[in-house]
């Protein structure tokens, strides 16, 4: 039994013919989206949705967190990334979890890395964008300022987290108003991270109106810039950090730039597909694309058996290389071009058996690195959500696509500031020794990785991504085979029931792991999860519509009929929009 390709979903497609935006929060997709209608740029629209999330999701995404950037730029025809992800503090002794902490990473400072959000957006406009920071960041200072309603999926989030959001009197002042976590409807307001970004964009005007020679916006950028990494908030961070215990320094603020450089990338049939690299978990994507290659996936039939089960070894078998082999590549070796290739993965294909599945995650390939023997987690509370998602396209044929993150459950608020700095090492491993091990000076492996398809010739342009975790390239992998496999518009391909495994080391502490575990929507047929469990596979039945599936948004830009089409995802408060 498989589902019908079109006219599946509950949302319309938004096809447009001028510029369109798709991000995990409405309010988020609306302060893009006037950016767009005002004249600016993909990226001038999607900063000012990734900065507007960091104050509608602060449960899931900090405007002081990461924020992985790719962009296509129109008039050179480049896809670049801009990494986002900032790295553990200089003073960090590599030792320190292992001898002191019992070989964890405690919640608190200790797990900060340098914010890379702020840079990462400013660099996007600097380099890609038309307007400045202080247009970009209006309507995020504006919602900050006067507050939004609580929506219903964060107000259970804050409200599972109370305990904990308690006790730092800094977050629960801003985060428990009224001592308690705010109500579904109440109108929530973060007076204090409005008046960081207000600080930003009067240094900004400030220097802009200083400038001469035509240098108004660039200095005004760079003064907004530094009035994060080395004015009053900067000077508000360190002094928190040092009272705290924490090891972030003026040194380590002042001294982050987020590197700027091509995507990695592979054909998928007609497709080139486009992640960001092995800092991330980007690649895990491309690795499961070339593990399928030669594979004719549409005659397994959508969402069959067959299908699942095939997808989902092949995902088994590129997860086991990212716990092998991923790791910070400005640091440590990491053998992509052979991780991505036909050749490595005709080899590892044939450890997929169509009858049965895995018990639990297959050893890497063998390319120098050692298995290792894992225990089973006992089973697991609900994860905490974490990340969101935007993408934009214009009509200058410019794209934009984003994954920012980093919530407020991991570590304090610095008071005053609104501001809760990347708690990110939470996504480092405490023992140095292991390829995503803790280390001064080095990047956590990221889970958010956005992405971008490009089919034949330039034909048609799909940047697409979600939250969720290790979800992530999972669900992506599923939305991309609905578009450009079975043939389903966006919104469609979105809505579809999926599935996940979680047969492999989690990327966040404690790093639970489920050998054979899949976790499947309760749309898919009755029969579909007895087959799969007779092949072996642990299966657990997810409630329908679950924002543990992700939250995927994306836009399929169709050069040559001249439209774009956006989709959002419901299981989360995602949107789209277009004209």
């Amino acid at each position: 039994m498989t589902a019908t390709a079109h006219n599946t979903a509950h949302r319309p497609a938004i096809a447009v013919t001028r510029h369109a935006i798709a991000a995990g929060h409405y309010l988020a997709a609306t302060a893009g989206f006037d950016i767009l209608q005002a004249g600016g740029n993909a990226i001038d629209a999607g900063v000012a949705a990734g900065i507007a999330l960091g104050i509608l999701q602060i449960d899931l995404v900090d405007f002081a967190g990461v924020a992985p950037i790719m962009i296509y730029h129109a008039e050179t025809r480049e896809v670049v990334t801009i990494a986002g992800l900032g790295t553990w503090p200089k003073a960090l002794d590599p030792e320190l979890f292992m001898r002191e902490h019992g070989g964890k990473i405690p919640l608190g400072v200790l797990r900060t890395v340098v914010p890379a959000a702020p840079d990462a957006w400013i660099t996007a406009l600097r380099r890609y964008g038309t307007m400045s920071f202080g247009e970009v960041a209006a309507a995020a200072t504006r919602l900050a300022r006067d507050g939004f309603p609580m929506y219903p999926l964060m107000a259970a989030s804050l409200k599972k987290q109370e305990e904990r959001l308690r006790s730092w009197p800094s977050t629960a002042a801003v985060l428990l108003p009224n001592g308690r976590a705010p109500e579904a409807g109440e109108v929530f307001r973060q007076t204090d991270l409005a008046a960081s970004l207000q600080y930003m964009a009067d240094e900004e005007k400030a220097a802009a109106a200083r400038s001469r020679n035509g240098r108004g916006r660039e200095k005004g950028l760079e003064a907004a810039r530094d009035a994060f990494y080395r004015g009053d908030i900067a000077k508000k961070i360190v002094a928190f950090m040092k009272e705290e215990g924490g090891l972030l320094s003026a040194e380590d603020l002042a001294g982050y730039h987020s590197p700027v450089g091509p995507a990695e990338r592979r054909r998928f049939g007609d497709l080139e597909v486009f992640t960001c690299g092995a800092w991330c978990q980007g690649p895990v994507l491309l690795q499961t694309l070339a593990l399928l290659e030669g594979t004719d996936v549409k005659a397994l039939g959508h969402n069959s058996a067959d299908y699942v089960h095939h997808l989902t070894e092949a995902l088994k078998l590129a997860f086991a290389d990212r716990e092998a082999y991923y790791t910070d590549p400005a640091l440590g070796e990491v053998p992509l071009p052979t991780l991505i290739s036909s050749e490595y993965a005709a080899e590892r294909r044939k450890l997929i058996d169509p009858h049965k599945a895995w018990p639990e995650m297959p050893p890497p390939g063998e390319l120098g690195a050692a298995g290792q023997r894992l225990r089973a987690s006992p089973p697991n509370p609900n994860p905490e959500p974490d990340t969101s998602y935007v993408c934009a396209a214009d009509r200058w044929g410019n794209l934009f696509s984003a994954t920012p993150s980093d919530g407020s459950y991991g570590s304090p608020m610095v008071p005053g500031t609104g501001l809760i700095p990347s708690s990110r090492g939470s996504q480092s491993r405490p023992d140095p020794r292991h390829p995503a091990g803790v280390a001064p000076g080095k990047r956590p492996r990221l889970t958010p990785n956005p992405a971008l398809a490009i089919k034949g010739n330039g034909e048609q342009f799909f940047p697409f991504g979600t939250p969720g975790g290790d979800v992530q390239s999972q669900a992506m992998l599923q939305v991309l085979l609905n578009v450009f496999v079975h043939g389903q518009d966006v919104q469609s391909a979105i809505e579809n029931p999926r599935f996940a495994s979680y047969s492999y080391p989690s990327s966040f502490a404690p790093y639970d792991y489920y050998p054979g575990r899949l976790s499947i929507e309760g749309r898919f047929p009755e029969e579909v999860m007895s087959e799969l469990a007779r092949r072996g596979h642990q299966v657990e039945r997810w409630p329908d519509w679950i924002w543990l599936a992700g939250a995927v948004c994306g836009i399929l830009v169709d050069k040559k009929r001249g439209t774009l089409e956006a989709g959002a995802d419901p299981r989360r408060a995602a949107y789209a929009l277009g004209w």
